[in-house]
């Protein structure tokens, strides 16, 4: 078997590049408007594709490219409304309590972390912990707004807490 049919060795991973890299770079510039970080995320995009266990067994790498940089450009566009929201959260605080630029990206980073956390949840466990956490409701009327036990109720939060114990240990 050659080396160019494994896509997780570095020859075929160099193949994949070489022959997709300037159709994905068209697939970014087409949704983003031509925006100037296509190559950023057509890099990022390869980057997954090195880490994903699907490449050893890829039959058609271009769909597997586009399935990859469609989770890609999500993640972009969510950073930018994160990012909008937080420029827009800042706009609003007085000129002596503005952080710092290094505390601004942190906080980004850190605002960036926890969506993707709150992400990993299914649905209703999200809103549990929201409604929770935002809202100050108590289990009980939580349980009754998602229709669920309050039984439910603390498995959800459960699950919740266990993805912030596990960010909190991320560096």
């Amino acid at each position: 078997m050659s080396a160019t049919s494994h896509p997780s060795t570095p020859a075929s991973i160099d193949a994949i590049y070489r022959a997709h890299h300037g159709w994905l770079l068209g697939w970014f510039r087409r949704r983003l408007g031509g925006a100037s970080c296509a190559a950023d995320l057509a890099h990022d995009t390869f980057v997954r594709l090195m880490l994903s266990r699907d490449a050893l067994s890829l039959a058609e790498p271009r769909a597997f490219l586009r399935t990859l940089a469609h989770g890609v450009v999500v993640n972009h566009w969510r950073r930018q409304d994160i990012e909008r929201a937080w420029r827009e959260a800042l706009a609003v605080l007085p000129e002596p309590m503005a952080p710092s630029p290094e505390e601004r990206l942190m906080a980004l980073e850190t605002l960036c972390r926890i969506d993707a956390m709150l992400d990993r949840l299914n649905p209703k466990a999200r809103a549990a912990f929201l409604l929770s956490q935002l809202d100050g409701l108590t289990y009980a009327e939580i349980g009754t707004q998602l229709k669920v036990s309050e039984r439910m109720m603390k498995k959800y939060m459960a699950q919740a807490m266990l993805q912030c114990l596990l960010l909190a240990e991320q560096p």
